[in-house]
């Protein structure tokens, strides 16, 4: 991934695609007066019933995407991460997994595999993805690769209505959420907005100040979390920082950034519907809404120490012997998942609990919870 200032010009069909989206965003514009605030143009972007990024049947994740997530690296990630759902099945007597925004659904094939390899398969295992496209993909991969256990899975199209005993796992779940972007006038912090001048997208009160983003939903958001949970963990894998961090005076523009065939870019404003928008996530104001919610934090970490603590040697090691010509590319995989300079540092984990006491085995050495 690069980022550059240059993007491919899309196909005509795809600019015909944005051309409708952008037009309804207009209409939105103007009938608010002029200006939307940004959280409710990349609610649109990426949201937009049949015409927004993550709704769209349009290809996103892997080669022929424009980014490529954890589980499309390795399925040793996927491994790890089913090894410490494992620990929360068996002490908990669990029988369910949720997965948030299930991708292409490689995680959840991989974890059912090595769920079943290890005698710890849940009963059920539900899926809840917004996106028509996402979903087929995920069901063609699931029947690709685990077809005997299609049975156990179930596609939602809203959170369960009872509270489920098990996991709840969300992969690059909450930097997809809308934010607000802001900038500090004086000491306050002002809400920037989008207005149209022509045909195109500019923002409408932005200065040289200091610029961030926050996230609005959060603590609705991980109240239904804790609302769906009734006993067990809520683990999360995203990229971002503490607020320390996140907030620094030197991060001065903000984290806002796009994706589009694999070039990242910081204009979140042209192409809507055809490119990624995210923000990365404030991890401190996320411990803050699930301790809101009433879920415990369970542990706080980066993604190299998680996956060190749930396995990944082991698997590395048994995916080894199994497949000795691999050896290139499994450490190749293994670089990319733990290195500083890759996702290892960059990409955090965080769980919470709710009716369960135990020790998570994932955050067991180089929990950085204190850093929050």
């Amino acid at each position: 991934m690069r980022f550059t200032d240059t993007l491919p010009t899309p196909p005509a069909e795809a600019l015909a695609h944005s051309a409708e989206l952008a037009a309804r965003i207009r209409a939105a514009i103007t009938g608010n007066g002029g200006s939307i605030r940004f959280h409710d143009f990349m609610q649109m972007a990426l949201y937009e019933p049949g015409l927004g990024y993550y709704v769209a049947g349009l290809r996103k994740i892997g080669a022929d995407g424009d980014f490529v997530t954890a589980p499309e690296v390795s399925p040793l990630f996927s491994q790890c991460l089913a090894n410490q759902c494992a620990q929360i099945l068996n002490e908990l007597g669990g029988d369910e997994i949720l997965e948030l925004g299930a991708g292409s659904g490689k995680m959840a094939a991989d974890m059912l595999k090595h769920l079943e390899s290890i005698g710890c398969l849940p009963t059920r295992y539900r899926i809840l993805d917004l996106s028509p496209e996402l979903r087929q993909r995920q069901h063609q991969t699931l029947n690709q690769y685990v077809p005997h256990l299609l049975e156990r899975v179930e596609w939602l199209d809203s959170l369960p209505a009872q509270p489920i005993r098990g996991v709840i796992v969300g992969n690059e779940v909450l930097d997809a959420m809308p934010v607000e972007v802001f900038q500090m006038a004086e000491g306050e912090r002002v809400i920037q907005t989008v207005i149209v001048q022509g045909d195109e997208f500019h923002w409408g009160n932005t200065t040289d100040a200091y610029t961030s983003e926050f996230n609005p939903a959060l603590p609705a958001w991980m109240q239904s979390m804790a609302d769906t949970l009734e006993a067990g963990a809520l683990v999360l894998i995203d990229y971002g920082y503490e607020a320390a961090d996140y907030y620094r005076p030197e991060r001065n523009t903000g984290t806002l950034i796009c994706h589009y065939q694999h070039r990242v870019h910081d204009n979140p404003l042209i192409y809507p519907g055809l490119q990624d928008i995210t923000a990365s996530v404030d991890f401190t104001a996320a411990a803050n809404a699930g301790l809101d919610a009433g879920l415990n934090l369970g542990g706080y970490t980066t993604q190299a120490a998680f996956l060190a603590n749930s396995g990944l040697e082991t698997l590395f090691i048994q995916a080894l012997e199994a497949n000795p010509a691999s050896q290139y590319h499994l450490a190749q995989q293994v670089r990319t998942l733990s290195l500083p300079s890759e996702m290892g540092e960059r990409f955090k984990v965080m769980a919470f609990t709710k009716g369960f006491t135990p020790a998570l085995a994932g955050f067991r050495l180089a929990d950085q919870r204190h850093r929050l």
